[in-house]
């Protein structure tokens, strides 16, 4: 429930009154004597659905920008006619959103100080490839928590439905912004990193599980985005606490542009080009869903002709994301089906592997482990090499089982193929492991 209070225009007194009379509003109507142009101050309670209807009639009666109306949180009313009045809205409106000028209040305030956002930015971003290089979940995770990103997202979107262009410009620029300085911080850290040895020389930082999960980002990153897009847009129309929604957004961000960083500085640009595609579908995917959302939640700008020019620019705004995550989407298809080609080949040779050691001359070998490795990041993949790990009890001969395994993995290559791609995967290194093991 909200406290609202409207300073009174002159000549606007009995107009006002009279619109809160006929919607069964208790009101308290307090004397102006600053000697300006206002007669006084009304103060009503009202039920959150509510605000933004009342406002829009107490419009209707000539209540100008001039005129401030301040809109504050109630704990309690208690009162019979605020019950009714309660009981009313929630039959007529069963959207609870919060009103139009709340909304642009809210994600006004979301949208911190240049200086700090920048300096959030920047320590999240060296956090996040802090935590990647440590292979550390819970240092990745702090990182979202301090990331700055939900305001600049949901401004851009607000500043849209309402036609609040500068609140759109500015939030554009901080997205922007935030991801450029994002990337120098990470890519200036991970180069620290990397020359001052602090990450030991001849590390594989692909094989860090915390980097390699952000190496190919298929369809499910977009999902996550698409996710994070809703819910900011949604918690911020209910008035509900945006902070937790904050992180969602975080994690579709900070860690690939800490991936970003780290490609820079190893000189990967397979890994660069794989993770810059991911910001680049999740800052669409956030800003395009949250735009839809807010505009499906009726929120409109509060003149009738300025809602054509909202509904304008929005249509055009969601159609230049839209046609941008459908271009990119194509990278996120090709990264998805080279997932699913990979996947059917590993699962062909360890089936191959398992049939092999079932024939009676490896009846004593017991496979441990198949490791795969491959040339690039970026699809399509090859394998270039095949690792399979095997227990014998010690002191035991077995037949040779690399030579009959490396015509099993020529066969199984044939899974590999790729629509419109000639694929030569070329010669697969493949090596036997023998490991001792004895049994209790």
């Amino acid at each position: 429930m909200r406290l609202v209070q409207v300073t009174i225009p002159a000549g606007k007194r009995e107009a006002i009154l009279r619109t809160l009379d006929d919607e069964g509003i208790d009101y308290v109507l307090t004397e102006e004597t600053s000697g300006r142009e206002f007669t006084g101050v009304v103060s009503f309670p009202l039920p959150t659905t509510a605000v933004e209807p009342v406002l829009d009639r107490l419009r209707e009666t000539g209540i100008d920008e001039d005129a401030y109306t301040v809109v504050l949180d109630a704990e309690t009313v208690v009162s019979r006619r605020f019950d009714q009045l309660e009981e009313r809205y929630d039959e007529e409106d069963t959207d609870k959103r919060i009103a139009r000028e709340e909304l642009h209040a809210r994600a006004r305030e979301l949208v911190p100080t240049t200086g700090t956002y920048l300096v959030m930015t920047i320590v999240s971003a060296v956090v996040a490839t802090a935590g990647l290089l440590l292979d550390s979940p819970a240092v990745v995770v702090g990182s979202m928590v301090i990331a700055p990103l939900i305001g600049p997202a949901m401004s851009t979107a607000v500043g849209t439905v309402v036609d609040d262009r500068e609140m759109f410009r500015t939030g554009l620029r901080l997205q922007a912004v935030g991801l450029a300085i994002a990337i120098v911080a990470a890519t200036a850290f991970a180069g620290l990193a990397r020359v001052t040895n602090v990450i030991p020389p001849g590390t594989d930082v692909l094989a860090i599980s915390q980097v390699r999960g952000r190496l190919t980002p298929d369809f499910l990153s977009l999902a996550v985005a698409l996710g994070a897009g809703v819910a900011g847009a949604a918690s911020l129309a209910s008035g509900v606490s945006a902070a937790i929604v904050g992180v969602m957004i975080a994690a579709a961000l900070v860690p690939p542009l800490g991936v970003i960083g780290i490609g820079i500085a190893w000189g990967l640009p397979g890994t660069v080009l794989g993770s810059t595609v991911l910001v680049l579908v999740n800052v669409l995917s956030i800003n395009v869903t949250a735009l839809a959302v807010l505009w499906y939640r009726g929120y409109r700008p509060d003149h009738w002709f300025k809602e054509d020019t909202a509904r304008r620019a929005t249509r055009k705004r969601v159609g230049a994301l839209v046609a941008a995550i459908l271009v990119l989407s194509l990278f996120l298809g090709v990264v998805t089906y080279d997932s699913y080609r990979t996947a059917t080949f590993e699962q062909e040779v360890r089936g191959d592997v398992e049939e092999l050691l079932d024939q009676p001359e490896y009846e004593q070998l017991t496979l441990l482990n198949v490791q795969f490795g491959y040339d690039d990041p970026v699809p399509p993949r090859e394998p270039t090499n095949v690792t399979v790990v095997v227990g014998q009890p010690p002191d035991s001969e077995s037949a040779s089982l690399a030579a009959p395994l490396d015509q099993r993995i020529d066969g199984a290559l044939g899974t590999l193929d790729f629509p419109g791609v000639i694929v030569d995967p070329g010669p697969v290194d493949v090596q036997v492991r023998y490991v001792e093991i004895e049994s209790a």
